[in-house]
């Protein structure tokens, strides 16, 4: 997620949607690290993943959101430890549908370049 050296992103006041810079794999660039927004290029199942990474107190919390509606949620709160949580789901996206991942207000989340926070999705399979 961060680009260089390590440490929180958060907490803010709002919920945020989180990019993730650090991209592995962007075959048909269909993620945008900028705006950290991914959107199919074609009618399809997706496979989709979050890990959050943090350290208490304050909780760790990010959703996993299709057009606009969260999917699934990645969440850890352990007032005194290190907070550790992920989350995966499947779904099925029509061309220019939208996913990407966003950090609920007052929540934090840790990152460096052990890349503990991570997103990412895939075509499973095209269909008509």
């Amino acid at each position: 997620m961060m680009e260089s050296g390590s440490g929180f992103i958060g907490p803010f006041t709002t919920e945020i949607t989180l990019t993730y810079r650090n991209v592995f794999t962007n075959i048909g660039n269909a993620y945008n690290p900028i705006t950290g927004i991914f959107t199919a290029p074609l009618k399809g199942a997706y496979m989709f993943r979050v890990s959050v990474y943090g350290h208490g107190p304050t909780a760790a919390t990010a959703d996993i959101v299709k057009n606009g509606k969260a999917v699934v949620i990645a969440h850890d709160n352990r007032p005194q430890n290190d907070l550790n949580s992920s989350n995966g789901v499947v779904l099925i996206l029509e061309v220019g549908d939208v996913v990407y991942v966003t950090l609920w207000s007052g929540r934090r989340i840790f990152d460096n370049k052990s890349n503990h926070s991570t997103f990412s999705g895939y075509l499973l399979f095209p269909l008509r």
